[in-house]
Protein backbone atom coordinates (compact mmCIF):
# COMPACT_ATOMS: atom_id res chain seq x y z
CA UNK A 1 0.00 0.00 0.00
CA UNK A 2 1.01 3.39 -1.14
CA UNK A 3 0.68 6.88 1.30
CA UNK A 4 -2.19 7.55 -0.69
CA UNK A 5 -4.01 4.65 -1.50
CA UNK A 6 -6.21 4.61 1.15
CA UNK A 7 -7.47 8.52 0.49
CA UNK A 8 -8.26 7.28 -2.87
CA UNK A 9 -10.18 4.40 -1.53
CA UNK A 10 -12.05 6.71 0.70
CA UNK A 11 -13.29 8.72 -1.84
CA UNK A 12 -14.67 6.27 -3.40
CA UNK A 13 -16.91 5.44 -0.84
CA UNK A 14 -20.79 7.81 0.23
CA UNK A 15 -19.58 9.90 2.89
CA UNK A 16 -23.90 9.49 3.61
CA UNK A 17 -24.02 5.97 3.47
CA UNK A 18 -20.92 4.31 3.97
CA UNK A 19 -19.68 7.49 7.10
CA UNK A 20 -19.08 4.64 9.65
CA UNK A 21 -16.50 3.21 7.31
CA UNK A 22 -15.04 6.13 6.50
CA UNK A 23 -14.77 7.94 10.25
CA UNK A 24 -13.20 4.31 11.23
CA UNK A 25 -10.58 4.48 7.98
CA UNK A 26 -9.93 8.35 8.78
CA UNK A 27 -9.84 7.77 12.96
CA UNK A 28 -8.06 4.68 13.44
CA UNK A 29 -5.69 4.51 10.41
CA UNK A 30 -4.75 7.40 8.60
CA UNK A 31 -5.18 9.75 11.56
CA UNK A 32 -4.86 7.76 14.92
CA UNK A 33 -2.54 9.90 17.14
CA UNK A 34 -3.81 13.31 15.72
CA UNK A 35 -7.63 12.02 16.93
CA UNK A 36 -6.38 11.56 20.28
CA UNK A 37 -5.05 14.72 20.47
CA UNK A 38 -7.95 16.92 18.69
CA UNK A 39 -11.00 15.13 20.73
CA UNK A 40 -8.75 15.60 23.73
CA UNK A 41 -8.47 19.03 22.71
CA UNK A 42 -12.49 19.25 21.76
CA UNK A 43 -13.53 18.00 25.25
CA UNK A 44 -11.16 20.53 26.47
CA UNK A 45 -12.57 23.29 24.54
CA UNK A 46 -16.34 22.37 26.13
CA UNK A 47 -15.01 23.96 29.38
CA UNK A 48 -15.09 27.00 28.43
CA UNK A 49 -18.73 27.82 28.35
CA UNK A 50 -19.35 28.39 31.96
CA UNK A 51 -22.69 26.06 31.86
CA UNK A 52 -20.34 22.85 30.93
CA UNK A 53 -17.71 23.55 33.28
CA UNK A 54 -19.32 24.81 35.80
CA UNK A 55 -21.43 21.60 35.95
CA UNK A 56 -18.13 19.33 35.28
CA UNK A 57 -16.47 20.66 38.51
CA UNK A 58 -19.78 20.40 40.96
CA UNK A 59 -19.83 16.69 39.63
CA UNK A 60 -16.00 16.65 40.76
CA UNK A 61 -15.78 13.76 38.07
CA UNK A 62 -12.94 16.06 36.52
CA UNK A 63 -11.24 17.69 39.59
CA UNK A 64 -11.21 14.61 41.90
CA UNK A 65 -11.60 11.40 39.48
CA UNK A 66 -9.73 12.71 36.25
CA UNK A 67 -7.80 9.95 35.14
CA UNK A 68 -10.89 7.82 35.20
CA UNK A 69 -13.33 10.51 33.47
CA UNK A 70 -10.65 10.45 30.80
CA UNK A 71 -10.33 6.79 30.63
CA UNK A 72 -14.22 6.51 30.56
CA UNK A 73 -14.83 8.98 28.05
CA UNK A 74 -12.40 7.39 25.61
CA UNK A 75 -13.39 4.06 25.91
CA UNK A 76 -17.00 5.05 25.56
CA UNK A 77 -16.53 6.86 22.49
CA UNK A 78 -14.25 4.61 21.30
CA UNK A 79 -16.41 1.71 21.67
CA UNK A 80 -18.97 3.02 19.42
CA UNK A 81 -15.70 3.93 16.42
CA UNK A 82 -14.81 0.06 16.66
CA UNK A 83 -18.01 -1.92 16.62
CA UNK A 84 -20.13 0.26 15.30
CA UNK A 85 -23.55 1.51 16.10
CA UNK A 86 -25.63 -1.53 15.66
CA UNK A 87 -23.09 -4.26 17.38
CA UNK A 88 -23.70 -4.66 21.43
CA UNK A 89 -20.47 -3.20 22.06
CA UNK A 90 -21.54 0.03 20.56
CA UNK A 91 -25.17 0.19 21.44
CA UNK A 92 -24.22 -0.92 25.42
CA UNK A 93 -21.97 2.65 24.96
CA UNK A 94 -24.34 4.65 23.87
CA UNK A 95 -26.66 3.88 26.74
CA UNK A 96 -24.22 4.10 29.23
CA UNK A 97 -23.42 7.62 27.73
CA UNK A 98 -27.23 8.26 27.86
CA UNK A 99 -27.61 7.09 31.30
CA UNK A 100 -24.96 9.47 32.77
CA UNK A 101 -26.30 12.59 30.72
CA UNK A 102 -29.78 12.12 32.30
CA UNK A 103 -28.53 12.28 35.43
CA UNK A 104 -27.88 15.93 35.06
CA UNK A 105 -29.70 19.14 33.83
CA UNK A 106 -27.82 19.49 30.97
CA UNK A 107 -29.79 21.62 27.78
CA UNK A 108 -30.16 20.34 24.27
CA UNK A 109 -27.89 23.47 23.33
CA UNK A 110 -24.80 22.57 25.12
CA UNK A 111 -25.28 19.05 24.47
CA UNK A 112 -24.86 19.65 20.44
CA UNK A 113 -22.36 22.43 20.84
CA UNK A 114 -19.85 19.30 22.55
CA UNK A 115 -20.74 17.30 19.49
CA UNK A 116 -19.99 19.68 17.17
CA UNK A 117 -16.47 20.13 18.81
CA UNK A 118 -15.98 16.31 17.96
CA UNK A 119 -16.48 17.33 14.18
CA UNK A 120 -14.54 20.54 13.57
CA UNK A 121 -12.00 20.63 16.24
CA UNK A 122 -10.09 17.34 14.39
CA UNK A 123 -10.51 18.98 11.13
CA UNK A 124 -8.87 21.99 12.44
CA UNK A 125 -6.30 20.36 14.04
CA UNK A 126 -5.22 17.67 10.80
CA UNK A 127 -5.48 20.34 8.29
CA UNK A 128 -3.05 22.66 10.68
CA UNK A 129 -0.37 19.41 12.04
CA UNK A 130 -1.52 16.01 10.30
CA UNK A 131 0.08 14.45 7.74
CA UNK A 132 -2.22 15.64 5.04
CA UNK A 133 -4.84 17.41 5.10
CA UNK A 134 -8.67 15.97 5.86
CA UNK A 135 -10.56 15.40 2.55
CA UNK A 136 -14.03 16.56 1.76
CA UNK A 137 -15.00 13.32 1.64
CA UNK A 138 -13.90 12.40 5.48
CA UNK A 139 -14.95 15.79 6.90
CA UNK A 140 -18.25 14.84 5.78
CA UNK A 141 -18.44 11.62 6.34
CA UNK A 142 -17.16 12.99 10.35
CA UNK A 143 -20.43 15.19 10.24
CA UNK A 144 -22.75 12.16 9.03
CA UNK A 145 -21.24 10.00 11.36
CA UNK A 146 -21.67 12.47 14.72
CA UNK A 147 -25.40 13.06 13.49
CA UNK A 148 -26.30 9.36 13.82
CA UNK A 149 -24.40 9.31 16.98
CA UNK A 150 -26.52 12.41 18.40
CA UNK A 151 -29.87 11.24 16.82
CA UNK A 152 -28.70 7.93 19.40
CA UNK A 153 -28.32 10.06 22.32
CA UNK A 154 -32.07 12.10 21.40
CA UNK A 155 -29.96 15.89 20.54
CA UNK A 156 -32.43 17.94 18.80
CA UNK A 157 -31.86 20.30 15.58
CA UNK A 158 -28.79 18.87 14.73
CA UNK A 159 -26.55 20.31 11.96
CA UNK A 160 -27.34 18.54 8.37
CA UNK A 161 -23.80 18.83 7.22
CA UNK A 162 -20.04 19.89 7.69
CA UNK A 163 -20.49 23.66 7.27
CA UNK A 164 -23.50 23.29 9.20
CA UNK A 165 -21.54 21.80 12.14
CA UNK A 166 -18.98 24.58 12.21
CA UNK A 167 -20.69 27.61 12.13
CA UNK A 168 -22.69 26.08 14.73
CA UNK A 169 -19.88 25.48 17.01
CA UNK A 170 -18.31 29.33 15.74
CA UNK A 171 -21.71 31.18 16.99
CA UNK A 172 -21.82 29.25 20.03
CA UNK A 173 -18.26 29.93 21.21
CA UNK A 174 -18.97 33.94 20.59
CA UNK A 175 -21.70 33.78 22.45
CA UNK A 176 -20.82 31.62 25.48
CA UNK A 177 -17.45 31.28 26.22
CA UNK A 178 -16.60 33.16 29.01
CA UNK A 179 -15.12 33.16 32.50
CA UNK A 180 -15.87 30.89 35.28
CA UNK A 181 -14.12 30.25 38.49
CA UNK A 182 -15.22 26.14 38.98
CA UNK A 183 -14.46 25.97 34.98
CA UNK A 184 -11.05 27.34 35.56
CA UNK A 185 -10.65 24.17 38.11
CA UNK A 186 -11.27 21.88 35.70
CA UNK A 187 -8.97 23.42 33.27
CA UNK A 188 -6.44 23.40 35.55
CA UNK A 189 -7.09 19.65 36.80
CA UNK A 190 -6.73 18.76 33.13
CA UNK A 191 -3.52 20.37 32.02
CA UNK A 192 -2.23 18.55 35.26
CA UNK A 193 -3.43 14.92 34.38
CA UNK A 194 -1.99 15.40 31.13
CA UNK A 195 1.01 16.62 32.30
CA UNK A 196 0.85 13.53 34.58
CA UNK A 197 1.61 11.34 32.07
CA UNK A 198 5.45 12.27 31.66
CA UNK A 199 8.20 12.14 34.12
CA UNK A 200 7.42 15.20 36.68
CA UNK A 201 10.63 17.56 36.09
CA UNK A 202 8.93 18.08 32.37
CA UNK A 203 5.75 19.21 33.71
CA UNK A 204 6.20 22.88 33.62
CA UNK A 205 7.19 22.67 30.16
CA UNK A 206 4.37 20.11 28.99
CA UNK A 207 1.83 22.65 30.43
CA UNK A 208 3.38 25.74 28.51
CA UNK A 209 3.54 23.84 25.62
CA UNK A 210 -0.45 22.54 25.69
CA UNK A 211 -1.10 26.31 26.53
CA UNK A 212 0.83 27.38 23.19
CA UNK A 213 -1.38 25.26 21.14
CA UNK A 214 -4.45 27.07 22.14
CA UNK A 215 -6.11 29.89 20.20
CA UNK A 216 -7.01 33.08 22.20
CA UNK A 217 -10.41 33.01 22.84
CA UNK A 218 -9.70 30.09 24.62
CA UNK A 219 -6.75 31.15 26.75
CA UNK A 220 -8.52 34.40 27.25
CA UNK A 221 -12.13 32.14 28.81
CA UNK A 222 -9.54 30.66 31.28
CA UNK A 223 -7.86 33.53 32.42
CA UNK A 224 -4.36 32.13 31.25
CA UNK A 225 -1.49 34.43 30.14
CA UNK A 226 -0.86 33.87 26.55
CA UNK A 227 2.64 32.21 25.51
CA UNK A 228 5.11 33.94 23.50
CA UNK A 229 5.04 34.57 19.79
CA UNK A 230 8.13 32.52 20.06
CA UNK A 231 6.97 29.79 22.00
CA UNK A 232 3.62 29.65 19.87
CA UNK A 233 6.33 28.92 16.96
CA UNK A 234 8.39 26.53 18.54
CA UNK A 235 5.66 24.24 19.84
CA UNK A 236 3.66 24.88 16.80
CA UNK A 237 6.34 24.21 14.25
CA UNK A 238 7.11 21.05 16.47
CA UNK A 239 3.94 19.19 15.95
CA UNK A 240 4.10 20.31 12.28
CA UNK A 241 7.07 18.59 11.82
CA UNK A 242 5.67 15.32 13.31
CA UNK A 243 3.27 15.78 10.87
CA UNK A 244 5.77 15.90 7.98
CA UNK A 245 7.43 12.82 9.21
CA UNK A 246 4.76 10.47 9.65
CA UNK A 247 4.11 11.25 5.80
CA UNK A 248 7.33 9.76 5.43
CA UNK A 249 6.84 6.83 6.62
CA UNK A 250 4.53 3.80 5.33
CA UNK A 251 0.86 3.42 6.16
CA UNK A 252 -0.36 2.20 8.97
CA UNK A 253 -2.49 -1.22 7.95
CA UNK A 254 -3.24 -2.40 11.85
CA UNK A 255 -6.03 0.00 13.11
CA UNK A 256 -5.29 1.58 16.70
CA UNK A 257 -8.38 3.00 18.44
CA UNK A 258 -8.37 5.13 21.50
CA UNK A 259 -8.05 1.65 24.15
CA UNK A 260 -4.23 1.20 22.87
CA UNK A 261 -3.47 4.78 24.24
CA UNK A 262 -1.17 4.65 26.72
CA UNK A 263 -2.75 7.62 28.29
CA UNK A 264 -5.21 5.03 29.24
CA UNK A 265 -4.70 4.18 32.81
CA UNK A 266 -6.95 3.42 34.81
CA UNK A 267 -7.87 -0.33 33.50
CA UNK A 268 -4.84 -2.45 33.86
CA UNK A 269 -6.58 -5.49 33.81
CA UNK A 270 -9.30 -4.48 31.39
CA UNK A 271 -12.80 -3.78 31.06
CA UNK A 272 -16.61 -4.12 30.91
CA UNK A 273 -17.96 -1.41 28.71
CA UNK A 274 -21.32 -1.39 30.62
CA UNK A 275 -19.08 -0.79 33.89
CA UNK A 276 -17.59 2.41 32.53
CA UNK A 277 -18.52 6.17 33.62
CA UNK A 278 -20.70 7.27 36.57
CA UNK A 279 -23.70 5.61 37.97
CA UNK A 280 -26.88 7.53 39.89
CA UNK A 281 -26.56 8.07 43.60
CA UNK A 282 -29.24 5.61 45.41
CA UNK A 283 -31.67 7.61 46.75
CA UNK A 284 -31.43 10.77 44.35
CA UNK A 285 -33.68 11.61 41.10
CA UNK A 286 -33.07 14.21 39.58
CA UNK A 287 -29.93 16.10 39.29
CA UNK A 288 -27.60 15.13 41.74
CA UNK A 289 -25.74 18.39 41.43
CA UNK A 290 -27.46 21.31 43.18
CA UNK A 291 -27.98 24.32 41.70
CA UNK A 292 -29.53 27.67 42.57
CA UNK A 293 -32.94 28.26 41.71
CA UNK A 294 -34.05 30.81 39.23
CA UNK A 295 -35.87 34.26 40.25
CA UNK A 296 -39.53 32.92 38.71
CA UNK A 297 -39.16 29.60 40.23
CA UNK A 298 -38.19 30.81 43.86
CA UNK A 299 -41.20 33.45 43.53
CA UNK A 300 -43.46 30.35 41.93
CA UNK A 301 -41.94 28.52 45.41
CA UNK A 302 -42.83 31.41 47.53
CA UNK A 303 -46.52 31.69 46.20
CA UNK A 304 -46.87 28.61 46.83
CA UNK A 305 -45.93 28.55 50.26
CA UNK A 306 -48.24 31.60 51.37
CA UNK A 307 -50.85 30.17 49.56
Amino acid sequence: MQRFDRLRYIRTLDPAEDHLEIYRLTAALEFPWDYTRALELALYRTYAVPSIGRLLAETAELTERTQKRYDDTSLLLDAVVEHGFDHEQGRTAIRRINRMHRSYDISNDDMRYVLCTFVVVPKRWIDRYGWRRLSRHEAEAAAAYYRTLGRHMGIQDLPEDYAAFEECLDSYERAHFGWDEKARTVSDATLNLMASWYPKPLAPLLRTATLALLDDPLLDAFRYDHPSPLTRRLVRGAVRLRGRAVRLMSPRVVPHYARQNPEIKGYPDGYRVAELGTFPVPGVRGCPVPHQAAPEARAAEAAAEES
